[in-house]
């Protein structure tokens, strides 16, 4: 197969290149490289069957309509990235989504290619639900928050698929990830797992935003690429929506906790307000979990790496780096 691969050269993008190529396929990464690096790939350098294009997917179509012409599938990840980003500059973060993503499916309906759309948790917005189904109403904050831009961006991305999906333009299929974390992931755009181990491993005092009581899930970026490519060989993905993410609970304070634990950190714990964080009115997600069953149902998915692995994965990871 030939696979390409936008935003390839970032941080999920990298680690499903390198599983493709590993499998015998061929791979194209396009990437601007805006908040990606080259050293993600490096490793890839040489490789017979990779190609690296640097390139933006927003303000090149015409370059986009010829890679995807060339291509058997595409996986479109390149996207804004990050909490700070988004927040810091929602012009870019919607411009990024949704016009990168339409650049992508035009060219994908006229010649008729497998896609595949990486979306987010954060469409399920507000939502108070214990687990996040793929079927579930979504509630979105108000546009007043510049928070709540990433989530409508992808959300529309999602809505843009499925309308091609439905006209036959294409077999689509649009996956949510759920805090993916794990080696080559940068807490430069707030990432709160590579933030906490980057400043446990440095003993400076690791900031939580809030109470600390809001949870996640975190999913190793491996089992994430795991699931994609099961996704990707199972028929019966095209026209749907999947959740990708650990079912494993834990609260942002026991996280860093568990993150002074693992790593042998002097580091101390500092609570810092969401205004202080990010801008005045901002608003979190108190729980988020995702329902899984659909994508086990499908393809007998489950995760193998627990957070305890990925701390320590993350950490061996940025010890090479300090």
């Amino acid at each position: 197969m030939r696979y390409l691969i936008t935003g390839g050269a970032g941080f999920i993008g990298s680690h499903l290149a390198e599983s493709l190529l590993e499998d015998g396929h061929e791979v194209t990464i396009v990437d601007n490289y805006s908040t990606s690096t080259p050293e993600n790939i490096a490793h890839l350098a040489g490789a017979p069957a990779l190609k690296t294009i640097e390139l933006d997917v927003v303000t090149a179509p015409r370059e986009v309509d010829s890679l995807v012409h060339d291509s058997d599938c595409v996986i479109h990840l390149a996207a804004a990235v990050g909490v700070e980003l988004v927040v810091k500059d929602p012009v870019r973060t919607i411009t990024t989504n949704v016009h990168g993503t339409e650049n992508v499916l035009i060219p994908a309906a006229k010649y008729g290619k497998r896609v595949v759309v990486a979306s987010t948790s954060e469409v399920y917005g507000k939502s108070t639900r214990e687990k996040f189904s793929e079927t579930d109403d979504l509630l979105i904050g108000s546009p007043m928050n510049s928070r709540w831009s990433y989530a409508c961006s992808k959300l529309l991305d999602e809505f843009y698929l499925m309308a091609y999906q439905r006209t036959g333009a294409f077999p689509g299929t649009v996956v949510r990830f759920f805090n993916t974390v794990g080696p080559r992931q940068t807490g430069r755009y707030g990432m709160v797992v590579p933030r906490f181990v980057g400043a446990a491993l440095r003993n400076e005092p690791i900031s939580v935003y809030g109470d600390g009581k809001q949870s996640r899930c975190f999913c190793h970026v491996r089992d994430v690429v795991r699931a994609l490519k099961l996704l990707l060989a199972a028929p019966g993905s095209v026209g749907q929506v999947y959740n990708i993410g650990s079912q494993e609970l834990v609260s942002i304070l026991e996280l860093a906790r568990r993150v002074i634990e693992l790593t042998g950190s002097r580091s101390e714990i500092r609570f810092l307000s969401y205004d202080e964080a990010y801008e005045q009115g901002f608003e979190d997600m108190r729980r988020r979990c995702p329902d899984t069953a659909k994508l086990a149902a499908l393809t007998g998915w489950t995760p193998r790496f627990v957070l305890d692995d990925i701390i320590r994965d993350v950490a061996c990871d940025l010890r090479k780096k300090l």
